[in-house]
């Protein structure tokens, strides 16, 4: 079996895979920030936090009402996305003419409220939630062992994220939320109600972020700390993709986790910061991200 500069291929192709459940992750998490950002123009810190209540809520449906992984997929979204609407309407839609400061300020207090709730209620050591037996076990490819679960992440993310893309660039429902950001005045002419769909709009970014804390519940601890844990990271994948950038978003989430990946291979001491290199050089280059349109 070959090397590759002296690397075994099982540990190559073990850390690009690792890096590329990671990326999944910073994809689904930056493409609702991108979202939020994007057609809100909020830049929502609360991201995190609402993905750690989507592995919470996972976690709670399968202890206290019984409901397995595949319920949770489907309802968890709705529930944490439904929380994000209440925020939306109570708190943050009386931000939307202001500075992008106080938008930035309370979501981050709304951000340190909610971990510390789950913080109280569970602890900090961390919480089970089993892989479903479907999708235990994996696959011997040869030049490494492929996890079932992790296999699933991967694909799952990519499909939910091509699919929300497509939604936003490609179909009406898209081209009335870009709109109703550029000119709401001239959406709700057309009897479309503006404020009911920055809501949902809002409430589906954060949506996002819940699928993310499910699919991540049977990889990580479920614990209040997961998303302070990568919340920052995720920020840095959106500048470097460019702010409110959908795409942009999705291709620099799935690359930088191989990055991230390969970094540890080569030079592991570098792995936790390579991230925020490449953010400052972008930022030092092109100051709207790769993918992000210049001002």
């Amino acid at each position: 079996m070959f090397e590759l500069l002296g690397i075994p291929p099982q540990a190559l192709f073990g850390q690009l895979l690792l890096g590329l459940i990671n990326g999944s992750f910073y994809a689904l998490l930056s493409l609702g920030l991108a979202i939020i950002f994007g057609l809100l123009n909020i830049i929502n810190f609360t991201h995190g936090a609402q993905y750690m209540m989507g592995a919470f809520v996972a976690w709670m449906l399968l202890n206290y009402v019984g409901i397995p992984y595949w319920g949770a997929l489907f309802l968890v979204p709705v529930i944490v996305g439904v929380t994000g609407v209440v925020l939306e309407r109570l708190l943050i839609s009386r931000l939307y003419h202001l500075d992008h400061l106080y938008g930035l300020l309370l979501t981050f207090g709304l951000a340190l409220i909610i971990t510390g709730v789950f913080r109280n209620q569970y602890g900090i050591s961390g919480l089970p939630y089993a892989i479903p037996g479907q999708l235990s076990g994996g696959q011997n490819l040869g030049f490494m062992f492929l996890p079932n679960y992790r296999g699933w992440v991967v694909v799952a993310s990519l499909v939910v994220c091509l699919a929300t893309w497509f939604v936003i660039e490609k179909t009406r429902l898209g081209a009335y939320l870009r709109a109703a950001t550029e000119n709401p005045t001239m959406v709700g002419a057309f009897g479309i109600n503006v404020p009911r769909l920055i809501t949902l709009t809002y409430g589906f970014g954060v949506g996002l972020a819940a699928f993310a804390g499910v699919l991540a519940a049977p990889i990580y601890s479920v614990n209040p700390n997961m998303g302070a844990d990568v919340i920052i990271v995720v920020f840095a994948v959106v500048v470097i993709g460019g702010m409110g950038s959908i795409l942009g978003s999705i291709l620099t989430g799935f690359g930088l986790g191989l990055v991230e990946g390969l970094t540890r291979v080569f030079y592991p001491e570098g792995s936790a910061v390579v991230i925020f290199v490449i953010m400052a050089i972008v930022l030092l280059v092109k100051p709207a991200g790769l993918f992000g349109r210049e001002a």
